[in-house]
């Protein structure tokens, strides 16, 4: 088995008793533990006394979450502040339907009405998809666990642990509880997910002199880890939200989470759009009552109305359901990419982020532990390929840039160590449709992937037969095999463990095919290999062997761990994922800052934050212990120059993203483990592992990846962008459409007279340039369909070439605001220029009826609002860039042209709406008075490209 070069709390040999040390079973002999529990360690619990306590204590899971019930998940869409703004335009219009006498259906309303609904059934069937989708990727078994009853083995349900079982551990166990050891032999347990520690932790069942932190608790195993390596026995002593995962569950329990920046955006365009059509129906009506000269009850409730169904008209229905129907699109685009989205606001936050703080096992590296460093007495080698696919090559030189390994002595030497090390192994590498997994520890499985990329090495090992063995103690930090080389003659003793200690039993060295003394000089030069591989991070093996005799016992074998020959030692790490460099640089130029925050050893984690571009050679690592001591202000300095955090707590990765939030950063949190969780929960968006992420971590995340890999996020991060930018689009066609028809009236109301509708009213006291029928048309036919091709419009840009947005920056800024304010304007004018050139008495004499010349402004701001819909791609660009990369656009923009035309032409649309038929003269003029949306919209641009060169939107 395997040794380590970590180093141990030494053991004073007796320990004093404290009131701390009795509530810590840690600091606890193990006899006194299982004492107290009332259980004979070599019996275990009986049935009877196991389902009592099991009774009394509840079953051995985490509490989880109650479900939200249907009837909540029906109202929450409701509680939006736009869909509220909707339901009181239902309202409004239902009164005043009322108030002209409840005369047939209020349409209105129930186009409003049936809008809200579809928004909400929307979400709702997105969500349960994304639910679908995460129950999809949990584990479809039950964990099980070995305890003694009665004396007896038996398999039981995790769940129904108790304190008090003894459980019996072996290779390849999940830990079923937390529990203190009574025995422990060469047991090695995988602890990344609750400490973040890549390398699988030596356990001893010897009690901690002190306390320690939990990734040192050398005596304790712990609910939700995995044994590596080895065999032991231990008393459980905490169960369900009493282990150390239901603490971390606890704390989830307190921790606040984070509405979307999307949806406080949202929020606060839903409060500045209801206090706009306040004031839009207040000056409307006051001004209408002035113009008009209103002085009956009758014309004074038509102004009323006329404000009302103004207001009404300003409002964007659509807008939810085109916003829940853009995200949807997104999640599903994400899911495709196996990124999948819980919450329909979450997709876009990504866009929008500013720091990724990923944790490094498994999300940045491979967990699969690789030998890329071999170092002999003729020199040294690189391994490529990473993980445990058993892929690559042997080159020379430190770097591998001195070619593939072929000359002896070299050869012979990396040979002996890769072999070697495979010999004293208990690992098994095992292929299973095309993926590879090791089963034993991690690290002796590193031998045998390395031995498969030198030629003949894998073959050799097959010809040795085992003829016994010495297991790894933590005492001598060895392991040894007794191996039956082929043919007649001696056997040999293979060992290998940390380097210093199996340098200090050797007394040659192996040189090509020869042995020869380790003298003060070899030594010295193993050692400064040694050395120089740990300060590169590598964790480091010896490989040494000597001649025995054939058909030596297993009696006293460890005595012959003895003037052995030195082979050469092996650097070990967990390498980075292969496509994770490039994601790294890919976040980088988009502005986005990648942080590592993880429990392995600093340097390890420089080393790998190094290798992927995170930071520059030589930067710094801060350790959890080092955040203790900072105060608030401390905190927020550290965080925002330092991006490597090292031997962290869970409550250190909460300090590290409330200080970026509170520096106004949009922060994505990725992990794995239980002790990102709390994180994950806080952060703007938490993002979890689909394949080795916990259930806790998953439940916590609004994101999980189905890969687990990095690069996913970087495309997931592309795709919000891509949402962020269509949201922005539609919501300028939306509200410049809009205002359009808000300017339309209103200048027609204030200049009735000028353009020639006052004359034309047939004795109404109020003449408006559109109907209220009209007003509806637009806003729920014509507007509909482009507003939802442009959500789903592909990149035009390059949208990872710009940083990404400030936390408080404006979906609707001060230059949208402008932009929109002024293309309704010229939509409102090139409307009522259009209804005076055909209508008598006004600055452009006419001839024809109010029915045709409404119905020819009518035409004309709906095609103006297709115009506009070019112009909404870009605040900046040109509509004639990349005109035509969007087909679901154009197929929008002829369904609104062939709709325009029905409801002018055909007889029974023209009485449901007002119209009458237009000649190819009236098409003519309205075609071009609407294009002066597009000329205008292009001038301005224009303009605005030549204030700011070279400066990107």
């Amino acid at each position: 088995m395997t040794s380590g070069t970590s180093s141990r709390p030494s053991r004073p040999s007796s320990v004093s008793s404290t009131a701390s040390d009795r509530s810590d079973p840690s600091l606890r002999e193990a006899a006194d533990v299982a004492r107290e529990l009332g259980v004979d360690p070599a019996l275990g619990l009986d049935d009877a006394e196991a389902a009592r306590r099991l009774a009394a204590d509840g079953p051995n899971e985490l509490r989880s979450k109650p479900p939200v019930p249907l009837w909540r998940k029906v109202l929450e869409p409701f509680r939006d502040p736009l869909v509220a703004l909707l339901l009181v335009a239902v309202g409004i219009s239902v009164t005043v339907w009322w108030v002209e006498g409840a005369d047939g259906v209020p349409v209105d309303a129930l186009v409003i009405a049936a809008i809200v609904v579809l928004n909400a059934v929307l979400g709702l069937v997105q969500e349960s998809k994304a639910a679908n989708a995460v129950a999809a990727l949990r584990s479809m078994t039950e964990a099980s666990s070995t305890v003694l009853r009665d004396g007896r083995r038996v398999t039981v349900r995790s769940a129904e642990l108790v304190r008090g079982d003894v459980l019996v551990l072996t290779e390849g166990d999940a830990v079923g509880a937390d529990a203190r050891l009574l025995s422990a032999t060469a047991l090695r347990v995988q602890e990344a997910s609750l400490t973040g520690e890549s390398e699988a932790v030596l356990k001893d069942a010897a009690v901690l002199p002190a306390a320690a932190p939990l990734g040192d608790r050398f005596d304790m195993v712990y609910k939700g880890t995995a044994v590596a390596q080895g065999v032991g026995r231990a008393v459980v002593v905490a169960t369900g939200m009493g282990t150390q995962m239901g603490a971390i569950a606890q704390l989830l329990d307190v921790t606040e989470e984070e509405i979307t920046p999307l949806q406080r955006e949202i929020a606060r365009v839903s409060k500045v759009l209801g206090l706009t059509v306040i004031g839009i129906a207040v000056v409307v009506m006051v001004l209408a009552a002035v113009v008009n000269d209103v002085r009956t009850a009758e014309d004074l409730v038509t102004v009323l109305l006329l404000g009302v169904s103004l207001a009404v008209a300003a409002v964007p229905e659509g807008l939810p359901a085109i916003l829940s129907v853009v995200l949807a699109v997104g999640v599903r685009t994400m899911a495709r990419r196996n990124a999948v989205v819980k919450k329909l606001h979450s997709a876009e936050t990504l866009g929008s982020a500013s720091v990724i703080a990923s944790d490094k096992t498994g999300t940045l590296t491979k967990n699969e532990m690789t030998i890329q460093r071999v170092v002999t007495a003729s020199g040294e080698v690189a391994l490529t390929g990473v993980g445990y696919r058993p892929d690559g090559e042997v080159h020379t030189g430190p770097d591998g840039d001195g070619g593939p390994l072929a000359d002896e002595p070299l050869l012979r030497e990396v040979t002996m160590v890769l072999g070697g090390g495979s010999l004293a192994n208990d690992a098994q590498l095992v292929e299973a449709e095309g993926e590879w997994t090791v089963q034993g520890d991690p690290t002796e499985a590193a031998f045998l992937v390395a031995a498969h990329k030198l030629a003949g090495t894998v073959d050799r090992v097959a010809e040795f037969e085992r003829r016994g063995e010495v297991p790894f103690t933590s005492e001598r930090k060895l392991m040894s095999a007794l191996v039956d080389p082929p043919g007649d003659g001696a056997w040999a003793l293979v060992t290998k463990g940390a380097p210093d200690v199996l340098l200090g039993r050797c007394t040659s060295v192996q040189v090509g095919d020869e042995t020869v003394p380790l003298d003060d000089e070899r030594r010295g030069a193993a050692l400064d290999a040694v050395e120089r591989l740990s300060d590169q991070a590598y964790r480091t093996l010896g490989v040494a062997y000597r001649r025995v005799a054939e058909g030596l016992g297993h009696e006293g074998l460890e005595e012959h761990e003895s003037d052995l020959v030195y082979l050469g030692v092996v650097g070990i790490i967990d390498p980075p994922r292969p496509e994770v460099t490039a994601a790294v640089a890919e976040a980088h130029r988009a502005g986005i800052r990648v942080m590592m925050i993880t429990g392995d050893h600093p340097v390890t984690a420089t080393r790998i934050a190094t290798d992927l571009g995170i930071v520059e050679a030589g930067a710094r690592a801060v350790t959890g212990t080092e955040l203790d001591g900072l105060d608030a202000a401390g905190l927020r300095e550290t965080t925002r120059t330092v991006s490597v955090y090292a031997r962290v707590a869970p409550q250190n990765k909460l300090q590290i993203v409330d200080a970026l939030q509170a520096d106004g950063h949009v922060v994505a949190m990725t992990g794995d483990g239980v002790n990102d969780a709390p994180a994950l929960k806080t952060a703007d968006i938490g993002v979890a592992m689909g394949i080795t992420g916990t259930e806790v971590t998953k439940e916590s995340a609004k994101m999980i990846l189905g890969d687990d890999n990095f690069a996913t996020i970087v495309a997931a991060v592309r795709q919000g962008r891509v949402i962020f930018d269509n949201i922005k689009k539609f919501l300028r066609y939306l509200l410049s459409s809009n205002m359009g028809e808000v300017f339309t009236v209103l200048l027609g109301v204030l200049l009735a007279g000028v353009i020639g509708l006052e004359g034309a009213a047939g004795g109404e006291a109020v003449v408006v340039p559109l109907l209220a029928t009209q007003i509806l048309w637009i806003n729920l036919v014509t507007d509909s369909g482009p507003a939802l091709a442009m959500g789903v419009d592909p990149e035009t840009d390059d949208v990872m070439a710009r940083p990404p947005r400030g936390a408080h920056e404006r979906i609707i800024d001060a230059r949208m605001w402008t932009g929109v304010l002024s293309i309704g304007l010229v939509m409102g004018v090139a409307t009522l220029l259009t209804i005076d050139i055909f209508l008598p008495g006004g600055m452009i004499e006419g001839t024809d009826s109010l029915d045709v010349a409404r119905t020819a402004g009518f035409t004309t701001l709906v095609l103006a609002q297709l115009f506009n819909v070019l112009n909404s791609r870009s605040e900046t660009t040109s509509a004639f860039h990349r005109m035509f990369a969007g087909r679901w656009l154009w197929g929008a923009i002829g369904l609104g042209v062939v709709l325009q035309v029905a409801v002018v032409q055909v007889p029974f649309l023209q009485v449901a709406f007002g119209t009458a038929s237009l000649d190819l003269a009236h098409w003519g003029v309205a075609v071009a008075m609407a294009s002066s949306v597009l000329w205008f919209d292009e001038l301005r641009k224009l303009l605005w490209r030549a204030r700011h060169p070279g400066e990107v939107a």
